[in-house]
């Protein structure tokens, strides 16, 4: 069974893990009320995953593009093929579009990205209410696209595990 090289499923479960993470981790930063050390340790860490993601994102990129996937399974029928490559896209799209927004979004809240909190991250603009009400709804569109574009993603993954009993899962796995 042709399968994707270690360095791919390492990447993809890197990224799957610290997108989940960070999901739910903006999901409680957001429900706890006012401002608290908790909350803003919540936003540090949040800030911090989403730029992890963004540069393994790149690394994933640079991957993919000087090593190619094992070959489609001729078992499946080739429009599920379409839909998986659509998925992958609009997957990578938001990989990178999510944490990009959240750093806009940051910014032109006046309030700047500290990686790790160690790297203050260039400012790409002064901060600016409208454009931080914009950019607060295009982060929050994005990431539940992202959220559901997952779940789609991994429903279509047991679903070709469990009913269609096909290797496509297991080529994913480190196993």
């Amino acid at each position: 069974m042709p399968r994707y090289t270690k360095t791919a499923m390492l990447l993809h479960w890197l990224v799957a893990l610290l997108i989940i993470t960070t999901f739910f981790l903006g999901l409680s930063m957001v429900a706890i009320p006012g401002f608290s050390p908790t909350k803003l340790k919540y936003f540090s860490w949040h800030k911090w995953m989403g730029v992890t993601v963004l540069l393994l994102a790149v690394l994933r990129v640079l991957w993919r593009v000087t090593h190619k996937p094992p070959p489609k399974l001729v078992s499946i029928p080739e429009w599920q093929h379409k839909i998986a490559e659509g998925m992958h896209h609009l997957l990578y799209l938001l990989i990178f579009a999510v944490p990009i927004s959240g750093y806009l979004y940051s910014y032109a809240a006046g309030v700047p990205v500290v990686y790790l909190g160690i790297w203050q991250m260039p400012a790409p603009f002064a901060p600016d209410p409208e454009l931080k009400a914009t950019l607060k709804t295009l982060h929050y569109v994005l990431t539940m696209t992202m959220a559901a574009s997952v779940v789609a993603h991994a429903l279509a993954a047991l679903k070709h595990h469990f009913i269609d009993r096909d290797v496509t899962l297991k080529r994913m796995l480190p196993l």
